[in-house]
Protein backbone atom coordinates (compact mmCIF):
# COMPACT_ATOMS: atom_id res chain seq x y z
CA UNK A 1 0.00 0.00 0.00
CA UNK A 2 2.44 2.05 0.65
CA UNK A 3 4.48 2.46 -2.57
CA UNK A 4 1.38 2.83 -4.59
CA UNK A 5 1.31 5.59 -2.25
CA UNK A 6 4.73 6.50 -3.35
CA UNK A 7 3.96 6.23 -6.79
CA UNK A 8 1.08 8.61 -6.41
CA UNK A 9 2.81 11.66 -5.57
CA UNK A 10 3.56 14.32 -8.40
CA UNK A 11 6.84 16.03 -8.64
CA UNK A 12 5.43 19.63 -9.43
CA UNK A 13 7.32 22.74 -10.54
CA UNK A 14 8.79 25.24 -8.10
CA UNK A 15 6.86 27.63 -10.79
CA UNK A 16 3.54 26.42 -9.34
CA UNK A 17 4.88 26.77 -5.81
CA UNK A 18 5.70 29.86 -6.69
CA UNK A 19 2.47 30.92 -7.81
CA UNK A 20 0.55 29.10 -4.57
CA UNK A 21 2.68 31.00 -2.66
CA UNK A 22 1.70 34.12 -4.00
CA UNK A 23 -2.04 33.61 -4.08
CA UNK A 24 -1.55 33.06 -0.50
CA UNK A 25 0.29 36.12 0.51
CA UNK A 26 -2.56 37.57 -1.45
CA UNK A 27 -5.80 35.43 0.24
CA UNK A 28 -4.05 36.23 3.82
CA UNK A 29 -2.99 39.53 2.88
CA UNK A 30 -3.44 41.37 6.92
CA UNK A 31 -1.74 38.11 8.03
CA UNK A 32 1.31 38.75 5.98
CA UNK A 33 1.19 42.50 6.77
CA UNK A 34 1.25 41.98 10.16
CA UNK A 35 4.25 39.43 9.49
CA UNK A 36 5.84 41.68 7.64
CA UNK A 37 5.40 44.46 10.04
CA UNK A 38 7.49 43.17 12.35
CA UNK A 39 10.22 42.39 9.74
CA UNK A 40 10.16 45.88 8.65
CA UNK A 41 10.53 47.41 12.11
CA UNK A 42 13.37 45.24 12.96
CA UNK A 43 15.20 45.81 9.70
CA UNK A 44 14.28 50.09 9.99
CA UNK A 45 15.96 49.58 13.23
CA UNK A 46 19.20 47.90 12.21
CA UNK A 47 19.40 50.12 9.71
CA UNK A 48 18.91 53.55 11.76
CA UNK A 49 21.35 52.10 14.33
CA UNK A 50 24.39 51.12 11.58
CA UNK A 51 23.47 55.19 9.57
CA UNK A 52 23.94 56.38 13.38
CA UNK A 53 27.23 54.62 13.44
CA UNK A 54 28.52 55.53 10.06
CA UNK A 55 27.94 59.35 10.90
CA UNK A 56 29.12 59.09 14.39
CA UNK A 57 33.04 60.09 15.06
CA UNK A 58 34.35 57.17 17.48
CA UNK A 59 36.55 58.30 19.91
CA UNK A 60 38.85 55.14 20.60
CA UNK A 61 39.83 56.30 24.12
CA UNK A 62 36.97 57.72 24.77
CA UNK A 63 34.90 54.54 27.11
CA UNK A 64 31.62 56.76 26.97
CA UNK A 65 31.64 56.36 23.12
CA UNK A 66 33.41 52.86 23.13
CA UNK A 67 29.79 51.66 25.88
CA UNK A 68 27.08 53.52 23.61
CA UNK A 69 28.07 51.69 20.14
CA UNK A 70 28.38 48.74 22.13
CA UNK A 71 24.96 49.33 23.66
CA UNK A 72 23.61 49.71 20.02
CA UNK A 73 24.64 46.37 18.96
CA UNK A 74 23.67 44.46 21.64
CA UNK A 75 20.06 46.59 21.20
CA UNK A 76 20.29 46.03 17.17
CA UNK A 77 20.86 41.96 17.76
CA UNK A 78 18.11 41.80 20.85
CA UNK A 79 15.68 43.74 18.12
CA UNK A 80 16.42 40.97 15.17
CA UNK A 81 15.64 38.34 17.49
CA UNK A 82 12.54 39.83 18.96
CA UNK A 83 11.58 39.78 15.20
CA UNK A 84 12.85 35.96 14.52
CA UNK A 85 10.76 35.01 17.13
CA UNK A 86 7.64 36.78 16.03
CA UNK A 87 7.92 35.61 12.20
CA UNK A 88 8.32 32.23 13.77
CA UNK A 89 4.89 32.43 15.24
CA UNK A 90 3.06 33.65 12.78
CA UNK A 91 4.45 31.32 10.25
CA UNK A 92 3.33 28.81 12.64
CA UNK A 93 -0.25 30.11 12.94
CA UNK A 94 -0.24 30.72 9.07
CA UNK A 95 0.29 26.49 9.01
CA UNK A 96 -2.67 26.42 11.49
CA UNK A 97 -5.12 28.26 9.53
CA UNK A 98 -3.97 26.05 6.60
CA UNK A 99 -4.32 22.17 7.80
CA UNK A 100 -7.16 21.56 5.13
CA UNK A 101 -5.29 22.91 2.45
CA UNK A 102 -2.37 21.07 2.72
CA UNK A 103 -4.51 18.13 3.18
CA UNK A 104 -6.41 18.81 0.53
CA UNK A 105 -2.67 19.10 -1.35
CA UNK A 106 -1.13 16.27 -0.05
CA UNK A 107 -4.11 14.19 -1.07
CA UNK A 108 -4.15 15.38 -4.83
CA UNK A 109 -0.22 14.13 -4.61
CA UNK A 110 1.74 16.96 -3.53
CA UNK A 111 5.04 15.74 -2.01
CA UNK A 112 6.53 16.92 1.38
CA UNK A 113 9.00 19.00 -0.52
CA UNK A 114 6.51 20.76 -2.53
CA UNK A 115 4.63 21.80 0.83
CA UNK A 116 8.00 23.19 2.03
CA UNK A 117 9.02 25.21 -1.36
CA UNK A 118 5.84 26.84 -0.97
CA UNK A 119 6.29 28.10 2.84
CA UNK A 120 9.79 29.15 1.87
CA UNK A 121 9.26 30.77 -0.78
CA UNK A 122 6.26 32.82 0.85
CA UNK A 123 9.00 33.63 3.53
CA UNK A 124 11.27 34.53 1.36
CA UNK A 125 9.28 36.97 -0.58
CA UNK A 126 7.94 38.65 2.31
CA UNK A 127 11.27 39.00 3.37
CA UNK A 128 12.49 40.79 0.43
CA UNK A 129 9.13 42.96 0.21
CA UNK A 130 9.60 43.86 4.19
CA UNK A 131 13.42 44.23 4.23
CA UNK A 132 13.75 46.36 1.18
CA UNK A 133 10.61 48.68 2.98
CA UNK A 134 12.51 48.46 6.57
CA UNK A 135 16.17 49.43 5.01
CA UNK A 136 13.85 52.53 3.07
CA UNK A 137 12.33 53.95 6.19
CA UNK A 138 14.98 53.79 8.55
CA UNK A 139 17.72 55.25 6.72
CA UNK A 140 15.55 57.83 5.75
CA UNK A 141 13.89 59.05 8.87
CA UNK A 142 17.41 58.85 10.52
CA UNK A 143 18.65 61.35 7.99
CA UNK A 144 16.36 63.40 8.49
CA UNK A 145 16.39 63.55 12.01
CA UNK A 146 19.86 63.98 11.68
CA UNK A 147 19.86 66.57 9.07
CA UNK A 148 17.06 68.33 11.37
CA UNK A 149 19.05 68.86 14.41
CA UNK A 150 22.91 69.17 12.67
CA UNK A 151 21.85 69.91 8.86
CA UNK A 152 22.32 68.66 5.69
CA UNK A 153 26.06 68.58 6.06
CA UNK A 154 25.35 65.52 7.98
CA UNK A 155 25.15 63.90 4.26
CA UNK A 156 28.63 64.79 3.45
CA UNK A 157 29.86 61.68 6.54
CA UNK A 158 28.05 59.06 4.41
CA UNK A 159 29.82 57.03 1.21
CA UNK A 160 28.08 55.17 -1.35
CA UNK A 161 30.43 52.30 -0.42
CA UNK A 162 28.96 52.38 3.25
CA UNK A 163 25.21 52.85 2.69
CA UNK A 164 25.66 49.75 0.07
CA UNK A 165 27.25 48.11 2.73
CA UNK A 166 24.48 48.59 5.23
CA UNK A 167 21.41 48.67 2.71
CA UNK A 168 22.68 44.98 1.87
CA UNK A 169 23.33 44.10 4.87
CA UNK A 170 20.02 44.54 6.11
CA UNK A 171 18.39 42.76 2.95
CA UNK A 172 20.36 40.14 3.61
CA UNK A 173 19.89 39.57 7.24
CA UNK A 174 15.98 40.40 6.78
CA UNK A 175 15.89 37.59 3.80
CA UNK A 176 17.87 34.65 6.44
CA UNK A 177 15.98 35.65 9.30
CA UNK A 178 12.14 35.15 7.27
CA UNK A 179 13.69 31.51 5.87
CA UNK A 180 15.15 30.68 9.19
CA UNK A 181 11.73 31.17 11.16
CA UNK A 182 10.21 29.20 7.99
CA UNK A 183 11.90 25.76 8.49
CA UNK A 184 9.96 24.79 11.82
CA UNK A 185 7.13 25.64 10.55
CA UNK A 186 7.57 24.45 7.12
CA UNK A 187 8.82 21.11 8.33
CA UNK A 188 6.29 20.89 10.51
CA UNK A 189 3.29 21.34 7.44
CA UNK A 190 4.87 18.75 5.14
CA UNK A 191 5.05 16.28 7.74
CA UNK A 192 1.62 16.18 8.59
CA UNK A 193 -0.56 13.39 7.60
CA UNK A 194 -3.28 14.02 4.76
CA UNK A 195 -5.96 12.32 6.62
CA UNK A 196 -5.22 14.29 9.96
CA UNK A 197 -5.09 17.69 8.56
CA UNK A 198 -8.48 17.23 6.48
CA UNK A 199 -10.06 16.22 10.21
CA UNK A 200 -8.92 19.34 11.78
CA UNK A 201 -11.55 22.21 12.99
CA UNK A 202 -10.19 25.22 12.63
Amino acid sequence: MSNKVQHAKVQLPISRAYRIAIQSIRVRFFRSIITAIGIVLGIAFYVSVQTTRMLMVVDRNDPSMIETEARLKWLVWASLLMCLVGITNAMLMSVTERYKEIGTMKCLGATDSFIVKIFLIESCLMGVIASTTGAALGFVLIILVRALGDGWKVLNQLTLHGVGMVIGSALAIGIVLTVIAAIAPAIRAARMPAAAALRVEI
